[in-house]
């Protein structure tokens, strides 16, 4: 069982995931492309998990009892590289290869690519089905590790995902967490104004499943959250988690047009020109450390 976090951890996370932000801003100019809004968005979803619940080992990552974590919407995975590097995954120098011809960190996650990884994902939609698979063999295997399935909200417009959510509330699956990155954005514009999704929390309840509506940017929320999921034995649950695209950086925050856009790759309404783009992104979120340093020192 997940304890809720104490003080000195929810710190440790926030600065690791300040780093992590950092991180992904230098990963995606070396790359010169890759998906940028989702990626910020998400690390504090990403810290958390790789750092205090998944059950897991980096020196190990195929270690049978390990958590599996079933990255659906492969497009974010520079938040998924930048944290498993400083997990320990691989060297942290790896990064520069993002996107790169021979490169194991591919623009979408490769299965057989890289240690850690779980599934090959691209096709939006397919990793609910994925994850849902995994858990019914770890019910039928009789295993103890549990399966989390990282969804955007874009992709709960794909037929797919609510197939596996139907075959997941009917037949139980309580090992099975999903997270929705609910950041109400997609690539040509708000997921509202392309197809809406609300209700969207009584649409999973009548799928049977146990549904949480949590800040994905609240460490001790969100943890409390799986911790929450965990306790239920009755059917799997979905988190909800309310996130802000671009978390981290001003000009990017709520933007939909740095969905699929690197910095410094093109002039973009209110934000800085390019050429400075990387460079204020990476001032804005080391002040930002240096703020939480200071605000967790007070405390």
């Amino acid at each position: 069982m997940i304890e809720v976090i104490h003080e000195k951890k929810r710190i440790y996370l926030e600065e690791m995931a300040n780093k992590i932000r950092q991180t992904i801003i230098e990963t995606l100019v070396s790359a010169g492309s890759g998906h940028t809004a989702g990626p910020l968005g998400m690390t504090d979803i990403f810290t958390a998990f790789y750092f205090h619940i998944l059950n897991h080992n980096p020196k190990k990552p195929e270690w049978t009892e390990r958590d599996r974590l079933i990255l659906s919407n492969g497009h974010i995975c520079p938040v998924r590289y930048a944290t498993m590097a400083h997990a320990g995954y691989f060297p942290m120098e790896e990064l520069k290869t993002l996107r790169k011809i021979n490169s194991r960190l591919q623009g979408h996650p490769h299965r057989t690519s890289l240690p850690g990884m779980e599934t090959t994902s691209g096709p939006l939609g397919s990793g609910l089905s994925q994850a849902v698979g995994m858990a019914l063999a770890a019910r039928m295997d009789k295993k103890r590790y549990r399966t989390y399935a990282l969804m955007s909200d874009g992709e709960q417009q794909c037929g797919n995902t609510w197939e596996a959510a139907m075959f997941a509330g009917k037949n139980r699956l309580s090992n099975l967490t999903a997270v929705i990155d609910r950041n109400n954005i997609q690539i040509d514009g708000t997921t509202e104004s392309i197809m809406p999704l609300e209700p969207f929390k009584a649409k999973y309840e009548a799928f049977g499943w146990h549904v949480l509506e949590v800040d994905g940017h609240n460490m001790t929320h969100f943890v409390a959250a799986v911790n929450e999921a965990m306790a239920v034995y009755e059917k799997p649950t979905v988190i909800i988690a309310h996130t802000i695209p671009g978390k981290g950086v001003s000009f990017m925050e709520n933007n939909y047009l740095w969905h699929g856009m690197p910095p410094d790759s093109a002039e973009v309404p209110g934000a800085p020109p390019k050429g400075k783009q990387a460079e204020e992104a990476l001032r804005e979120l080391r002040v930002l450390g240096q703020r939480l340093k200071l605000e967790h020192k007070l405390k």
